[in-house]
């Protein structure tokens, strides 16, 4: 707009109102000039002032906000009438619409970024005993030693010059370390903190962020955060409905809002008045306070409840709180044990660490961009910032995963220098591998042929081969499996295959036993259900080497079974059986060749740390002409549909599996629900159909017979639990519904749902799940999108731990305290490169002594341990 003051005009710009500042502009400027005329109602080329206003406030521009809108509209009607109305009314008139445009100016101006409050920390105290630490109020405090605002220091305790004239060792026992004494060592040991090194070695497992320092109107509810404002009004009171709970409530405010702030206190003490009055007087109005606590929603906006409370002494002094505006620790803690009371344990014992040594050689932290050890530990209990956080943390993970790989690392050295038997066939012998080829109904795949390869070529070296062959369901393991024994036969040698379960050692050697006589190779099963005098006789042929291959279970691992010449070890499902076990079964020969099978795809960073010790062959493609699973997810008040596709594909001449999960490892609880299922379904539901029933408790020959009738088609439905997870193969099986699948892990489920599909006809997999649990079926709906077993593992390992994927605690998991190996698997190919690289240079780390001694330590707690379970 311009107005042209010289004759009297508003221009016909006007008319135009431009952006939103130049529409503010020329609606100020009309006021202006309408006001130094006299209030005539100035004209303009093309219209009067007060239409001019009227149809600029009807059709403002369209960046205006609706409230802004709102509040303009009835100026807009008065000033249509503006010409009508007397000199007062018309001065009233003005004045209002200027007031108004420039309230809506101000707010529609963007907001300038409020810059975060600054907050100064003192220095953390070299600990309790140091006596540094003043009470949270300052001095002069009136608070109760109870108070919430007391300080935390004990009283008493000896000074830095005498806390330094003593060097701690980490196997210092905790009740001589200065500044914790018996009785709280009594309470850590609650907690089976005995030492220093235990207490160090404590963790936290989360921190509350009270750096997080933000300006009141910034505050979001559900987060923590420290705010610095100042008091504008203190109310302590007690609680008309609770005579013994008192309140102080605290009206805060800064330069962009206002806050309120609630402090409780239960008990009768701090009811009266004196108490009271001398709480409002630690907060009179214009004092600067630090506040820092989770911040809750309420009727008046975002509030504190409980939160801590510091006075400070201008807005520029430094806080002396060691919680407030910091990373506040928060540990596990154990009945009878207070965090405050564990935090200042700690807080004793972190000025010995920088005496420590750190195991790892300057030259090597240097080059991976580590932080001191010493650093890391007061950093991952103290830590200034996020970054300090965060650097401590990547050091600690790593230690945790170099150790373990440095023993994999180990291990693998040992076996490789130890000597065996190259298992070479002898010129013109029988190629038996060959021949099986030709009696197979099927060729191998390429990835079959890679990986036969690849043992083939371990195999005729005369160090012991130590493989892990891992592959999706239905990837054709078991067949590579038996192609590696038949050169161990072919070299003059015996083989083991040895499984979990009775139901896969026994299914394994139905198809040995279909394809090895063929060859003239003599095989046999023994599990703890053989009867005696069959036993002595395969223990007679074992020893004698009439028998060539053993098929079983942990019954191959008594002293009586001992082989003539015993040349590869073939462990299936090698989740399922612990590092001990597995050496047991080697010892039995002079130095075997060692395959072990695991039907269920292990994550990479999950295979690192377990099965480090080995090389791992992959099958990762699947024989031609299977069909696609359909998987589907149902609620239990669905049922009714998984029941008819059952017997529809009954109709068809297919099978189907009824699952049934463990129920928290409970045998009898999972036979009662077993039972009862097989019940309803052959007594209610499939009454024109034959319900087999396959269980735990069942004997051996009860087992097989449940199988075989079921393979056989004597038997349409078989109930069963997990005991099919492996093993069972019945090409004519299409459906598998299971129960409760909320309750499986989703490597678990992706096992089963591989008991099916093994046709030509289309499959199906049912997924019944109650309740109302979002996670879970979201987690459900992983299997559904994809049959990858390998993503899927990825994703159980995310979602459950690696101690769920593999399904027991006695699989020789490493006991890691801080590093994930979901998150971390970074660091953990870092550490596997470095611990290769030191015990290809030095086996036995004698150059590196801290590293040994480290090793020795977890060595030694991990037989403690061991003998503890």
């Amino acid at each position: 707009m311009s107005l042209r003051p010289d004759c009297g005009e508003v221009s016909s710009s006007v008319s135009t109102p431009g952006s939103l500042e130049s529409w503010f502009a020329s609606l100020q400027q009309a006021c202006r000039l309408e006001a130094e005329r006299g209030f005539g109602d100035l004209m303009g080329r093309h219209e009067t002032f007060s239409s001019f206003v009227a149809r600029n406030l009807e059709a403002p521009p369209s960046d205006l906000t609706p409230d802004a809108m709102r509040s303009l509209a009835p100026l807009a009607a008065a000033f249509s009438r503006y010409r009508l109305e007397d000199l007062a009314r018309r001065q009233h008139l003005l004045r209002q619409l200027r007031q108004g445009l420039h309230q809506v100016r101000v707010q529609s101006r963007p907001a300038l970024p409020q810059a975060p409050p600054r907050l100064r920390l003192l220095n953390s105290p070299d600990g309790p005993e140091s006596g540094s630490t003043p009470p949270a109020l300052g001095s002069g405090s009136s608070l109760p030693p109870s108070s919430p605002y007391a300080s935390a220091t004990p009283s008493g305790s000896s000074g830095p010059a005498d806390r330094a004239s003593r060097s701690l060792l980490a196997s210092t026992p905790l009740a001589e370390v200065p500044g914790i004494g018996p009785r709280t060592a009594t309470q850590l040991a609650g907690l089976g903190l005995l030492v220093l090194g235990d207490l160090i070695a404590h963790y936290p497992r989360d921190y509350l962020d009270y750096a997080n320092l933000v300006r009141i109107v910034a505050l979001v509810p559900g987060r923590t955060a420290t705010v610095v404002a100042t008091v504008r009004r203190c109310h302590a009171f007690s609680s008309p409905r609770n005579p013994n709970l008192s309140i102080l409530e605290l009206h805060l405010q800064d330069s962009t809002g206002r806050l309120r702030v609630s402090r409780f206190f239960a008990g009768r003490r701090f009811s009266s008045p004196g108490w009271l009055k001398a709480q409002q007087r630690q907060f009179p109005p214009g004092t600067t306070v630090a506040v820092s606590g989770l911040v809750k929603e309420s009727p008046y906006g975002p509030s504190f409840s409980d939160p801590l409370l510091e006075v400070l002494e201008s807005s520029g002094s430094p806080v002396r709180s060691p919680l407030i505006g910091r990373l506040v620790p928060v540990y596990g803690l154990t009945e009878g044990l207070r965090a405050d009371t564990l935090r200042r344990a700690i807080q004793a014992v972190l000025p010995h660490l920088e005496r420590w040594s750190d195991p790892l050689p300057d030259a090597l932290r240097q080059r991976l961009a580590l932080v001191p050890r010493q650093r890391a530990l007061r950093g991952i209990h103290q830590p200034t910032d996020q970054a300090d956080l965060q650097a401590s943390r990547r050091r600690l993970v790593f230690d945790e995963f170099l150790l373990l790989q440095l023993g994999l690392a180990q291990r693998r050295q040992k076996l490789r220098q130890r000597p065996a038997l190259a298992l070479d066939p002898p010129p013109g012998g029988a190629d038996l591998v060959g021949q099986l080829r030709t009696i197979l109904p099927f060729p191998l795949t390429g990835a079959q042929d890679r990986v036969l390869a690849e043992i083939r070529h371990d195999l005729a070296r005369p160090q012991p081969m130590a493989r892990l062959l891992q592959g999706d369901v239905g990837s054709g393991k078991t067949v590579v499996a038996v192609a590696a024994l038949l050169c161990a036969i072919e070299a003059g040698c015996q083989g083991a295959l040895m499984a979990p379960t009775e139901v896969l050692a026994e299914q394994h050697l139905a198809k040995l036993a279909h394809w090895l006589p063929q060859l003239h190779v003599s095989c046999a099963l023994l599990t703890g259900s053989t009867p005696a005098r069959r036993r002595r006789e395969l223990l007679q042929d074992l020893i004698n080497g009439q028998l060539q291959i053993l098929v079983g279970t942990h019954a191959l691992l008594e002293d009586p079974v001992q082989f003539a010449r015993l040349g590869l070890v073939v462990v299936d499902e090698q989740h399922r059986f612990g590092v001990r076990q597995r050496n047991r079964l080697m010892a039995k020969g002079l130095q075997p060749h060692l395959l072990t099978m695991t039907a269920t795809p292990i994550p990479r960073t999950l295979a690192l740390s377990i099965h480090g010790d080995l090389d791992v062959s992959q099958i990762d493609e699947l024989p031609p002409g299977r069909t696609p699973i359909r998987t589907r997810l149902l609620r239990s008040g669905e049922r009714q549909e998984a029941w008819e596709l059952v017997r529809e594909q009954v109709a068809l001449g297919q099978r189907a599996y009824v699952v049934l999960p463990l129920v928290e490892e409970s045998e009898k609880l999972d036979l009662r629900s077993a039972v009862e299922v097989h019940r309803h379904l052959a007594e209610e539901v499939f009454v024109d159909l034959r319900v087999g029933l396959l269980h735990g408790r069942l004997s051996s020959e009860a087992k097989q017979a449940a199988i075989g009738a079921f393979a056989r088609g004597e038997c349409h439905v078989l109930v069963s639990t997990t005991v099919v997870e492996v093993g069972v193969d019945v090409p004519e099986a299409s459906v598998m519904v299971i129960e409760h699948a909320e309750r499986f892990g989703l490597a678990q489920l992706h096992q089963l749902r591989g008991r099916v599909g093994r046709g030509a006809a289309a499959s199906h997999c049912l997924l019944l799940h109650g309740g109302n649990n979002a996670d879970a079926r979201q987690r459900l709906e992983v299997l559904v999108r994809s049959s990858d077993g390998f993503e899927i593992a990825e994703m159980d390992l995310r979602l459950r731990g690696p101690g769920q994927v593999l399904g027991t605690r006695q699989s020789g998991l490493p006991d890691l305290a801080l590093a994930s190996l979901t998150d971390d698997g970074d660091l953990l190919e870092q550490a596997r490169a470095v611990a290769q690289e030191l015990v290809a240079a030095d086996p036995d780390l004698e150059a590196h002594p801290g590293l040994s001694q480290a090793l020795l330590d977890q060595r030694q707690r991990q037989l403690e341990a061991a003998r503890l379970n």
